[in-house]
C-alpha cells in the first residue's frame, strides 16, 4: 500500500496537535503516535515547518511560486538569448533564411518549432509552407545562365535588360534574386570619376546636346599572343555613346587619325567639336588644320585630368574589361575581326545604363509584311 503524502497544512496541523498534547502532559513519543506518525517524520517536519502558522505557510507557498516562475523566465530569457545567439550573426531579412535558422536551432538545441519561430519572428505558417517558383523560373534561370555565360562581365541589370528584349516579363528585382541564387558573381564596379566643376555648379568641360555634337578619341593600347604591340583608335559619339568606330594596326599616327575621321566625315558628316586629349597624334599641326578646314572645333582636355574626357575613358574601360581582358589575340587580323563584332554588338546589342539600358545604336527591325518584295 502506497503511503499518504501529507501536504503543508496537514503537516502544520499535526505539529500543533503534537505541541497541544505536549502541553496537556502527554509525552513527547506517545504524542507523535497519538498523531500516527513516526518519531523520524516529525523531527524531519519540525525542522522544515517547526512554529510556522497558517498564515506563514502561505506566505511561503506565495514565495516558492514567484521564486518557480521568476526561475522560469530567467530559463526562457537565457534559452531565448541563445536561440538568437545560436541563429545568424546577421539580419534574417528574408523568410527562407529565417526558416533555414530556426531548422539549425531546431537540430542544435532540440527546442520546438512554436518557440525557435516565436524568437526569430517568424510566422508557423511561413515556417511550414515551403516556397514554390513560378512555372517558367526553371527556364528563365537557363537563359539567364546562358546570358552571364556569353557576357561574362555583365551585372544583372544589364542581363535583365536583354531578358527583356528576349521577351521575358522580368523586374530586376526578380532576375537579382535568381542571380544571388545561382552565385552568380556581379562584376566589380569601377570607381566613380570625378569632374571639374565651378562655383555656379556646371561643368568645366563641354557637355554634348544632340548627335554629332561632340566627339570623342583616345587610344586603347594591348597585345596580340606574339608579344607585339598593337594599338586601337576608339571614336565616340558622346551624345548617343555609339561607337562610330574602332581602327586596329600596329601603329597609328596622326595620319592615321585623319583617315579614320575623314571616313566617318563622309558617312556622318563633321561635329561641332572633336574631344581629345594632348596627345602628339591629336595635337599634331596636321590634324588640327585638317580639323578646323572640315567645319569642326578641337575641345582638349586640361593635361593630367582625364576625367574631363569622360565618356570616352569610360568607354575604354568597359572595352577592355568586356573584351581586350578576356581574349588572346593570336594575329593582328583576329584583333581587328573580333573587335569589330564587339563593336557592333556594343552598338546594337549591349544595354547601356545611362540610356535606361537601352542600345546606342539598336537595329532596327522590319516586320515580315513590310519588306519589299524581291522580284
Amino acid at each position: 500500500m502506497a503511503t499518504k503524502r501529507h501536504k503543508p497544512e496537514e503537516i502544520v496541523t499535526k505539529l500543533r496537535q503534537v505541541e497541544v498534547l505536549v502541553g496537556q502532559g502527554m509525552a513527547r513519543v506517545d504524542a507523535i503516535r497519538e498523531v500516527r506518525i513516526t518519531e523520524q517524520t516529525y523531527y524531519r517536519w519540525r525542522k522544515q515547518y517547526g512554529g510556522m502558522g497558517t498564515d506563514q505557510l502561505k506566505e511561503l507557498k506565495r514565495l516558492q511560486k514567484e521564486n518557480e516562475r521568476l526561475r522560469k523566465a530567467v530559463s526562457d530569457l537565457t534559452l531565448d538569448k541563445l536561440i538568437l545567439t545560436e541563429a545568424a550573426k546577421g539580419k534574417l531579412l528574408s523568410p527562407a533564411r529565417r526558416r533555414a535558422c530556426i531548422e539549425l536551432v531546431r537540430e542544435d538545441l532540440g527546442v520546438s518549432e512554436r518557440r525557435a519561430c516565436r524568437v526569430l519572428r517568424q510566422h508557423r505558417s511561413t515556417q511550414r509552407k515551403l516556397p514554390r517558383g513560378r512555372a517558367d523560373e526553371e527556364w528563365l534561370v537557363v537563359d539567364m545562365i546562358e546570358l552571364a555565360r556569353q557576357y561574362g562581365r555583365y551585372g544583372y541589370r544589364r542581363i535583365a535588360a536583354l531578358l527583356r528584349d528576349a521577351g521575358w516579363q522580368v523586374n530586376d528585382k526578380r532576375v537579382e534574386r535568381l542571380w544571388r541564387r545561382e552565385g552568380l558573381k556581379v562584376p566589380m564596379k569601377q570607381p566613380r570619376k570625378g569632374r571639374l566643376w565651378l562655383n555656379d555648379g556646371s561643368c568645366v568641360r563641354l557637355r554634348p546636346e544632340y548627335r554629332n555634337h561632340v566627339w570623342s578619341y583616345d587610344f586603347v593600347h594591348c597585345r596580340t599572343d606574339d608579344g607585339k604591340a598593337f594599338r586601337t583608335l576608339n571614336i565616340l559619339d558622346e551624345f548617343s555613346r555609339e561607337c562610330l568606330a574602332i581602327k586596329v594596326d600596329r601603329r597609328l599616327n596622326a595620319t592615321s587619325v585623319i583617315d579614320a575621321l575623314s571616313d566617318l566625315f563622309i558617312l556622318r558628316g563633321a561635329p561641332a567639336y572633336i574631344r581629345s586629349d594632348n596627345g602628339p597624334e591629336f595635337v599634331a599641326q596636321a590634324v588640327r588644320d585638317w580639323i578646323a578646314a572640315v567645319g569642326a572645333r578641337p575641345a582638349y582636355i586640361e593635361p593630367g585630368s582625364p576625367w574631363e574626357n569622360g565618356y570616352c575613358e569610360s568607354f575604354n574601360a568597359r572595352f577592355r574589361d568586356e573584351l581586350l581582358n578576356g581574349e588572346i589575340f593570336y594575329s593582328l587580323r583576329e584583333a581587328q575581326i573580333l573587335i569589330e563584332q564587339w563593336r557592333r554588338h556594343y552598338n546594337t546589342k549591349r544595354p547601356h545604363s545611362a540610356l535606361g539600358y537601352r542600345p546606342p545604336a539598336p537595329e532596327t527591325i522590319v516586320p515580315i509584311d513590310q519588306r519589299p518584295i524581291m522580284h
